[in-house]
């Protein structure tokens, strides 16, 4: 055997030098079968080696897989017609299987930052449900105010009782502080008849009595808590009551509806300017520790709205009035009007809530609504009585 057919295959049927047999003293060079088996023996295609771990192999289309179907009756539809030389010379053999390659996905190019529009401020509450009901308790106020006095007396009285429900209710459910209700809506409302009837002499009675009610009243109770619900109960009547007496005591003078009229002109116009001028150039905070939402340039706003309003109120609508009083009178009220505003947030920040009650939509409670008007009345009962007396 000569060198150059060292590792060859041996041929079907092939036995030595000759046909014949092998030759003499050597060992066969073929397969230990005939020819008649190698005939009928089936190739065994070739199948590429797939790395171990899922490794990339290029073929024709760039990705990694074997050349046949996933399963054995399956046709190339990859690629049509591959297997039909195969096919035509060994009819019987059947297509082996195919272990698909998941190809690595194409990289997305990065997207570029779409702008964010803008954001416009808020107001933080429904804007039309609060222009409704605003317009709607001016329309109430109006009607009782100039045709029948003591329509508009009830008026604060109802209101006084409202805002003493939602105070006591926030306290009980907050604090557990239990300040009697009856005897200080009973006194509430008595207290605001008393100082348009007496003046400054019966709103003082009225509120000593009152006070002197809760303390009674809180006894019928277990003594845990008293002088904390009683303080409670005496503090509700004079901030809301007693303060609310003053808009009384302004309506009995001979042009009370006129004051009155001005001192709510006043206080609505001081507010809507720290919020027009807050809401578009406010920066500096007033007092973010208790009302954020509150800006330096927004107290110059309520400031700047209410002496105008205070000059023409005074020169036009109070009998006796001049312009630099109402000037005065203007700045006086913004400067109350805020501080009775930044007053009831403290109590609602130490409550734990953002409003007093949600009986107006748009605005919270009535508590919410009397915040700047409550200690605004005593500041205009006083100036108005110094500038052209109690009337």
């Amino acid at each position: 055997m000569n060198d150059s057919s060292w590792g060859a295959p041996p041929q079907a049927g092939y036995w030595g030098p000759s046909d014949q047999g092998p030759a003499q003293g050597a060992g066969p060079a073929g397969p230990a079968y005939d020819a008649h088996y190698a005939q009928q023996t089936r190739p065994m295609p070739i199948v590429p080696d797939v790395p171990e771990h899922g490794g990339d192999q290029d073929d024709d289309q760039g990705t990694a897989r074997l050349s046949g179907p996933l399963f054995r009756d399956e046709p190339f539809h990859d690629q049509p017609g591959r297997d039909e030389p195969y096919r035509d010379q060994n009819p019987s053999a059947q297509p082996y299987a195919v272990v698909p390659q998941n190809p690595e996905p194409m990289p997305v190019a990065p997207q570029p930052a779409q702008p964010q529009p803008p954001q416009k401020k808020s107001a933080g509450r429904d804007l039309g449900a609060a222009i409704g009901v605003g317009v709607g308790l001016g329309v109430v106020i109006i009607a009782s105010l100039f045709f029948v006095k003591a329509v508009f007396v009830g008026v604060i009285a109802v209101a006084v009782v409202v805002g003493l429900w939602e105070l006591t209710k926030r306290l009980a459910e907050r604090k557990s502080i239990k300040a009697p209700l009856v005897p200080l809506a009973v006194g509430g409302a008595a207290m605001v008849v008393a100082g348009y009837a007496r003046g400054a002499e019966g709103a003082w009675t009225a509120m000593a009595l009152t006070a002197l009610a809760v303390l009674v009243w809180r006894m019928t109770e277990p003594p845990e808590g008293y002088l904390r619900d009683v303080t409670a109960g005496v503090f509700a009547a004079f901030y809301v009551p007693f303060l609310a007496t003053f808009v009384a005591m302004m309506l009995a003078a001979d042009d009370g509806a006129w004051r009155v009229l001005v001192f709510l002109i006043l206080t609505v116009v001081s507010d809507t300017g720290a919020y027009a001028v807050g809401w578009r150039f406010g920066r500096k905070k007033l007092a973010p520790r208790i009302s954020p939402g509150k800006t330096r340039e927004g107290l110059l706003g309520a400031v700047a709205f209410a002496m105008a309003a205070g000059a023409l109120c005074t020169q036009f609508l109070i009998d006796d009035g001049t312009w630099w009083q109402g000037l005065l009178l203007g700045l006086a009220v913004a400067v109350s009007a805020t501080l009775g505003d930044l007053g009831e947030s403290m109590i609602k920040r130490d409550l734990g809530i953002k409003d007093m009650g949600t009986l107006l939509p748009g605005h919270g409670g009535i508590m919410d609504r009397l915040d700047s008007l409550l200690p605004t009345a005593p500041v205009v009962w006083l100036l108005l009585v110094i500038f052209v007396g109690s009337g």
